[in-house]
């Protein structure tokens, strides 16, 4: 992006969780920083495909009274000579945040329990996954990946007494650990869920972006915030790193579920040949 958005725009940005509508206000700015600052409120918000009031809430989120204010504030960047012409594009930078998560990942990997979590989730039969709105997917992921190294993996998406059901079923059938996808924005009901979950015994590994997220075991990774939707790099490089961890939990387990797996999908056809998958 330009060196404005990235110093002065940037240090108003930097930090602040906006919803997808206000990154689409952000979004615009960056880009048009040039032209944005000699718009009125109702024109910024046309041009940013949002709502007057909304651009009115972006520039208050951002510290100030209202838009003409934060207005006032941007003008210095370019009427000073302080903007650059953007040279990187939106999703350029995106990739180059989700780069630093992946980086915060890396340097804390050794203080993380996944070899210790992974043991535990191995030795639990079974294990429930647990992932709500957009969780969903990354939960998912997780769920079809450890069913190809554990015997009985049970992925809970939906919510209501469904959630209720499963989670009673699970712990009833001998599950002792449960683990949650939990990523902005953030359901009540998973929270809910997870506390009726403790209330049965079940232990709660997380997956998610809150290092202070209630559970036993937190695996927490940032979640990248550029775009209009949050990205989700780092928690799924988390999810993988614990799918391995189980992995090596058990390795004789592994090899012959893993076999059992491509003789099957061999004899099927479900795949292209020569696809690893």
């Amino acid at each position: 992006m330009a060196d404005a958005y990235l110093g002065g725009l940037g240090m108003l940005l930097d930090g602040r969780r906006l919803s997808p509508v206000q990154r689409r206000i952000a979004h615009y700015l960056s880009e048009h920083l040039d032209e944005a600052i000699f718009l009125s409120s109702v024109e910024l918000a046309e041009r940013s495909g949002v709502s007057q009031p909304s651009v009115t809430r972006f520039a208050m989120v951002l510290g100030f009274a209202g838009y003409p204010e934060l207005r006032q504030a941007l003008r210095p960047l370019v009427l000073g000579g302080g903007l650059v012409a953007p040279q990187e594009s939106l999703l350029r930078n995106a990739i180059d945040s989700e780069i630093r998560n992946l980086a915060v990942v890396r340097e804390r990997l050794a203080a993380l329990p996944l070899k210790e979590l992974g043991e535990q989730l191995a030795a639990t039969e079974p294990l429930p996954v647990l992932g709500l709105r957009v969780s969903c997917g990354l939960a998912t992921t997780f769920a079809y990946y450890a069913r190809r190294i554990h015997p009985d993996v049970r992925l809970l998406t939906h919510g209501g007494s469904e959630l209720v059901e499963g989670l009673h079923a699970a712990r009833r059938a001998g599950a002792e650990w449960v683990v949650a996808v939990v990523l902005p924005r953030y359901p009540a009901e998973v929270v809910q869920a997870l506390e009726y979950a403790e209330k049965l015994g079940l232990r709660v590994a997380a997956i998610t972006d809150k290092p202070g997220f209630p559970a036993e075991v937190v695996l927490d990774g940032p979640v990248g915030d550029r775009l209009v939707f949050d990205s989700h790099a780092a928690p799924l490089a988390l999810a993988m790193a614990l799918v391995e961890a189980m992995a090596d939990a058990a390795p004789l387990r592994t090899r012959a579920r893993l076999e059992e797996y491509e003789r099957m999908t061999d004899e099927a056809g479900t795949f292209l040949p020569g696809d690893p998958a």
